[in-house]
């Protein structure tokens, strides 16, 4: 199997396809989990946010870093399957320290408004589900954001909808070659159109994503962050661009890409924040992998996760074991 990374669109989904591993199976009626964490809301002051792992069919884009598809199904979502879902990750919610949250993010491994992957018949029942939570945010490519937001922004009736979108990079050529198939204009467009709704954005961003040079990864991620923030975003999640699902390992052996550490996250979260004009937040899922150090691993987790509530740059975390400190 040739490792070459191609140019057309059915190459590109063919050399993602053929270096995947198996799917896990999952049953469509089941959420795959939930987990509790704490940002900061609207004013600033520190909520907590409950996110809910739904199952339901793949997204139909093949991006080449994403690994999702292994949380998804082969066919169409189920009608009914993810109302079902909600209400048993809510009601288990009702038994946790705290109760259900008042935000909740519904994160699909998908897109949202794509009518397989979330029914349309199901439009009145989610929302239904979702009655007393105060927001509620999704995830969707741009290219989706069009009338079924605005059906869904009408069934949530009190419910304030948040639309999140993985802009990734703003490196024309990294982000065309990521496969996603969108442009920093396409997703312009998409964020004007949420604006136009009154609906907040939520940006994604990788950190150290392929096809881009070292050397050029700091000031990519400075120029993406500012087209996030103009594009109207409240907030900016950092994804550290991880390897494990066949593609990224094939584009790691050609030398076009390198999983990131820890210290560039750290440092990705200090550019982003220096320059934001609404909050940043660093992924802190899994950090152990991009660790060199086990002696410092939590303490670095701990001062990403304090400067994500802050919304400040905290100390650098020094370690006797690897002689060295973080950003």
């Amino acid at each position: 199997m040739t490792a070459s990374y191609p140019a057309g669109i059915a190459q590109r989904d063919r050399f993602v396809l053929d270096r995947r591993g198996p799917r896990p199976d999952h049953d469509p009626l089941r959420h795959q989990g939930w987990i509790i964490d704490e940002e900061p809301d609207a004013t600033g002051q520190l909520a907590r946010v409950a996110t809910i792992f739904l199952t339901g069919r793949e997204c139909p884009w093949r991006c080449v870093m994403c690994d999702l598809w292994r949380h998804t199904i082969p066919g169409d979502t189920p009608p009914g399957a993810l109302a079902a879902q909600v209400r048993q990750a809510l009601l288990e919610m009702r038994s946790a320290p705290g109760g259900v949250p008042a935000h909740v993010k519904l994160y699909n491994a998908g897109s949202f408004f794509d009518p397989r992957a979330v029914p349309e018949s199901d439009c009145e029942d989610l929302a239904d589900a979702l009655s007393g939570i105060s927001r509620v945010i999704v995830e969707s490519h741009p290219s989706l954001v069009g009338p079924r937001v605005d059906r869904w922004q009408r069934a949530l009736r009190t419910t304030a909808l948040e639309v999140a979108m993985g802009l990734e990079t703003a490196h024309p050529d990294a982000l065309a070659r990521l496969h996603k198939r969108m442009t920093v204009d396409d997703f312009t467009r998409a964020a004007a159109a949420l604006a136009e709704r009154g609906i907040r954005l939520r940006v994604f961003l990788l950190v150290h994503p392929p096809f881009i040079p070292t050397a050029e990864q700091d000031a990519w991620l400075e120029r993406s962050v500012d087209v996030a923030f103009a594009c109207g975003a409240s907030a900016v999640s950092l994804i550290p661009t991880r390897t494990g699902n066949g593609a990224l390992e094939a584009l790691a052996g050609e030398g076009l890409f390198a999983e990131p550490r820890l210290a560039h996250l750290e440092r990705a979260c200090i550019l982003a924040l220096t320059r934001a004009r609404g909050y940043v937040f660093a992924d802190a899922w899994d950090l152990d992998r991009f660790s060199d150090c086990e002696a410092c691993a939590q303490a670095r987790r701990a001062r990403l996760v304090q400067m994500n509530h802050s919304q400040q740059l905290a100390p650098p975390v020094a370690c006797g074991d690897c002689g060295g400190s973080a950003h």
